[in-house]
């Protein structure tokens, strides 16, 4: 199942960023993703899917970003990633 927001915003946006209405809808799915994994409302796993990528690669993104959550293998880590599923 496909689901789809729809976003309001100006034309100057896309100007002042230089992009065009796709490039843009990547870079706010992208966003979203890394925000809500930060503040633990998606799992790394769910936003990897979500993007279309590996974990791992999800994982290293939020690294670059410098949004993420290092994981430290443990139990808690463990819990609050499947309790997202």
């Amino acid at each position: 199942m496909r689901n789809v927001v729809e976003i309001d915003f100006p034309s100057e946006i896309l100007l002042g960023l230089h992009l065009d209405a796709e490039q843009f809808a990547k870079l706010i799915k992208k966003e979203t993703a890394l925000a809500l994994f930060k503040d633990g409302k998606l799992s790394s796993g769910m936003a990897a899917r979500w993007l279309g990528v590996p974990r791992v690669h999800f994982l290293i993104l939020a690294m670059q970003e410098g949004d993420a959550m290092l994981l430290q293998d443990d139990e808690d880590d463990f819990a609050r990633e499947t309790s997202l599923l």
